[in-house]
C-alpha cells in the first residue's frame, strides 16, 4: 500500500499545484475519516506528515489492526440490545404491538362505559401506546444510534465507519416502518458492516435476505397469484391475510438503486419478471416465535411463482430460490452495476461531479475483481484524482459529517445520551436511520447548502462552544487548540478574521466558518 500511493499529487486538470504532505494528511482525514482530532495532528507533527499518512492509510485498509480504545469497547459492550437476535428483536416489536392493541381495546371499552370521559380515555390510550413503544422499541433504536455515533467519533478504524455510512445509505432502510425500527441496527451489523471490505455480491445477498430489507421494500408480501396462507402461518404472521399477489417494490429498487442504476438497461417487464423470481423470499415468523438465534430469512416454495420467465434478455426456467440467487449473480456482475457503484463512490469520495476517467477506471476494477470492494476502494484512494488540488476541500459536509467532525475536532467523547445529537440531525434534515425512501441521502452540496441549514450549523457551533467554555473556563485555549487541529484546512483570511474576535466567540466562529463546512 505504502509504495503505490501517488504522493506526487497530480491534479486531474494539469497545472494545478500539488498538495503538500500536510494537506494530503488532512485531506485523508476529511475524506477517509470524519475529520482530524487533536491527537491525529500531534502524531502527524511527531512522525512527519508523509510517514504518518502512510501508516494511517495502511491501518485503514486493515481495520482489525486499529485497536479500539478501551472506553469505546466498554461503551459498546454496555449496549445490551445490540446483542439481540433477529427473533428477539421481532419479539420485542410484537410485544409492543400487542400492548398497543390491548390498550386500545381497554380504552375503547372504558369509553363505551363512560362516553362523557372520551377525551381523557383517548389521552390514556395514546399514553399507554407511547409507553409500550418507549419501553420496548425506543431503547433498541437509541442504542443503535449510540453505537453508530460512538464508532464514528472515537473509532480509529475511520474508513470502515465512513464506508458503513456509505453502504448503509446505498442499501437504505427506514427505521420508521414497522419492525424495521428494531431491526435497523441488526441490519447494519449483519448485512452492511461485515462486507464493506468484502465482495459486493455478498453484501447484496445479505441485504436481500435481511428481515429489515424484506419488510421495508415489501418482499415479505410478494406472493404468486392465488396464494392462500395456511392458518398456522396466519397466526404467526399478522400480515399474512394481506398477501394478495405480486409486489414489485424490492425488485424495482434492486435494479434501479442497488445495482444497475436508473439508466442501466432494463424495462418495466424486467422489474415484473424479477419480482416473480423473488416471490417466496420472506421472513420465517414461526422461527421468530420459537426464538431462533439464527437468521430469519426463509424461502417459502408455496409462495413462489415457479413459472418460466423472460428477464434481461434471458429465459429463466422455474427453479425456486435458485432463480433469485442467479439474478443476484447477474446483477452483481453486470457492467451497468460496475458503472453505477463506481460513480457513487467517486462522487462520495472525490467530487460532486466526479472525473469520468476515474469512474471508468473504478468500474473496470470492480469488474476485474468481481466486485471486491477493498480493491475498488483502494483504487479510489490510489488515484491521482483523489489527491488532486481540485478535490481538496471541494465537498460540502452533510449534516452527519459536520456534526461528527465538529466533535472530533474538539476532541469530544460521545455523550452518554446521544438524543440531543440525533435531534440535531433530524432538525438538519438528516435523521439517523430516518430517510424514508430507498434512494438514501444525497451527498452533493446542492442538497445541503441553503440558508436554513447554514443557520442551524452556526447555532450548533454556538451551543457546542458555550458548553465547552462553561466546562473548561478556557475559551482562548480551546480556540487555539482547534485552530491548530484544523491547520491548513483554514484559509489565512479565516485565521486572521477569527483571531481579531473575542476569545469566547472564536470556537463557534471556527466551527461555523465556510472553511469548516467543507471537507
Amino acid at each position: 500500500m505504502a509504495s503505490t500511493l501517488p504522493l506526487a499529487g497530480l491534479g486531474w486538470s494539469q497545472g494545478a499545484a500539488p498538495l503538500s504532505a500536510e494537506e494530503k494528511a488532512l485531506h485523508a482525514l476529511n475524506r477517509l475519516a470524519y475529520g482530524p482530532r487533536p491527537g491525529d495532528v500531534a502524531a502527524m507533527r511527531s512522525l512527519g506528515a508523509e510517514r504518518w499518512l502512510q501508516a494511517f492509510l495502511a491501518a485503514q485498509f486493515e481495520p482489525a489492526s486499529a485497536a479500539a480504545p478501551e472506553a469505546l469497547k466498554t461503551r459498546l459492550a454496555g449496549l445490551d440490545t445490540q446483542a439481540l437476535s433477529q427473533a428477539e428483536l421481532i419479539g420485542r416489536y410484537r410485544e409492543a404491538t400487542q400492548a398497543n392493541r390491548a390498550n386500545r381495546r381497554e380504552a375503547a371499552a372504558t369509553m363505551e362505559a363512560n362516553k362523557d370521559a372520551g377525551k381523557d380515555d383517548n389521552a390514556k390510550t395514546e399514553a399507554a401506546r407511547a409507553n409500550a413503544r418507549r419501553e420496548l422499541v425506543r431503547p433498541v433504536l437509541q442504542q443503535t444510534a449510540q453505537a453508530r455515533l460512538a464508532r464514528a467519533i472515537e473509532s480509529p478504524a475511520q474508513l470502515e465507519e465512513v464506508l458503513v455510512e456509505f453502504w448503509f445509505n446505498h442499501f437504505n432502510v427506514f427505521a420508521g416502518k414497522g419492525p424495521v425500527s428494531v431491526l435497523v441496527g441488526a441490519y447494519e451489523r449483519e448485512a452492511i458492516r461485515p462486507f464493506v471490505f468484502g465482495r459486493f455480491r455478498d453484501m447484496l445477498a445479505a441485504t436481500a435476505k435481511h428481515p429489515a430489507m424484506l419488510v421495508y421494500l415489501d418482499n415479505v408480501q410478494s406472493v404468486k397469484p392465488g396464494y392462500q396462507p395456511p392458518q398456522r402461518l396466519a397466526r404467526a404472521n399478522p400480515n399474512a391475510q394481506r398477501l394478495t399477489g405480486l409486489n414489485e417494490n424490492y425488485a424495482r429498487e434492486l435494479m434501479e438503486l442497488h445495482t444497475l442504476g436508473v439508466d442501466g438497461g432494463y424495462s418495466q417487464q424486467d422489474v415484473t419478471e424479477l419480482a416473480r423470481m423473488l416471490t417466496g423470499w420472506t421472513v420465517d415468523y414461526r422461527a421468530a416465535q420459537r426464538g431462533s438465534k439464527g437468521p430469519l430469512f426463509e424461502f417459502d416454495p408455496r409462495r413462489h411463482d415457479n413459472g418460466n420467465k423472460q428477464w434481461l434478455g434471458r429465459a429463466v426456467k422455474g427453479a425456486g430460490q435458485a432463480e433469485g440467487e442467479m439474478a443476484l449473480d447477474v446483477l452483481a456482475a453486470h457492467p451497468s452495476t460496475a458503472k453505477h457503484i463506481a460513480f457513487k463512490l467517486a462522487q462520495a469520495f472525490v467530487a460532486d461531479q466526479p472525473p469520468p476517467a476515474l469512474v471508468r477506471r473504478l468500474a473496470d476494477k470492480f469488474q476485474a475483481t468481481q466486485g471486491e470492494l477493498k480493491a475498488v476502494t483502494r483504487a479510489l484512494v490510489e488515484s491521482d484524482e483523489f489527491w488532486s488540488r481540485e478535490a481538496y476541500g471541494a465537498k460540502f459536509k452533510t449534516p452527519y459529517h459536520y456534526l461528527v467532525s465538529s466533535l472530533r475536532a474538539l476532541d469530544a467523547t460521545t455523550p452518554p445520551d446521544v438524543q440531543p445529537l440525533t435531534q440535531l440531525l433530524a432538525q438538519a434534515g438528516m435523521p439517523l436511520y430516518g430517510w424514508q425512501t430507498p434512494d438514501g441521502y444525497k451527498n452533493v452540496a446542492s442538497s445541503w447548502m441553503n440558508p436554513e441549514a447554514l443557520s442551524q450549523r452556526v447555532q450548533f457551533a454556538s451551543t457546542l462552544s458555550e458548553r465547552r467554555a462553561r466546562r473548561s473556563g478556557l475559551p482562548a485555549a480551546d480556540a487555539q487548540g482547534l485552530m491548530s487541529t484544523l491547520g491548513p484546512l483554514l484559509s489565512e483570511s479565516t485565521r486572521k478574521n477569527i483571531a481579531a474576535e473575542p476569545a469566547n466567540l472564536q470556537v463557534a466562529l471556527l466551527l461555523g466558518s465556510p472553511d469548516f463546512m467543507k471537507r
